[in-house]
């Protein structure tokens, strides 16, 4: 079933953020495990045909999430999560950062963070994401990488996986 949920991005350049509101036709507990859980991270956080592959993770503050992206010729894009406040199925936040297979992380790129939050109306889940550079002009490089298109195909695989997991 094709259903239309609705995908807010919207650029704050004075605050160098993006923010991003999606609802999903889920219960909350789903899809907070969707975000929190490494098997199901792992089942929808890559634009196809990338997949993503996590060596890591610890959901606690100051825990981190470690993981590949996973191209079609084996190659990895190494990035990891830490996170730093946790507020069970409400919000949580965390730094991202693209590094080495050693977790040594890239200098030339910079952290983006995340601040996460969660909420129910009705049948649906809604997530609000503010994403914040150091600055426009790593948030401008981000976006120009087709940051948008990615992220919402990533958000589409976890329809399907929501849509999988109420059946």
């Amino acid at each position: 079933m094709e259903t239309n949920l609705l995908m807010d991005f919207t650029v704050d350049k004075e605050n160098s953020t993006v923010h991003i509101k999606r609802e999903f036709n889920a219960s909350l507990d789903h899809v907070w495990s969707a975000w929190t859980e490494p098997e199901l991270l792992d089942q929808w956080w890559a634009p196809a045909p990338f997949t993503s592959k996590t060596k890591s993770m610890e959901f606690k503050v100051g825990g981190r999430r470690f993981y590949a992206m996973v191209g079609p010729e084996g190659q990895e894009r190494w990035s990891f999560f830490e996170y730093s406040s946790i507020s069970p199925k409400t919000n949580f936040k965390h730094s991202s950062t693209f590094c080495d297979s050693e977790a040594n992380p890239d200098p030339n790129i910079g952290s983006s963070y995340w601040d996460l939050s969660f909420s129910e109306q009705g049948d649906l889940t809604i997530v609000a994401i503010a994403i914040k550079r150091n600055s426009l002009a790593e948030l401008e490089k981000i976006i120009e990488t087709g940051f948008k298109e990615g992220f919402a195909l990533i958000l589409k695989n976890l329809d399907t996986l929501l849509e999988e997991k109420s059946n």
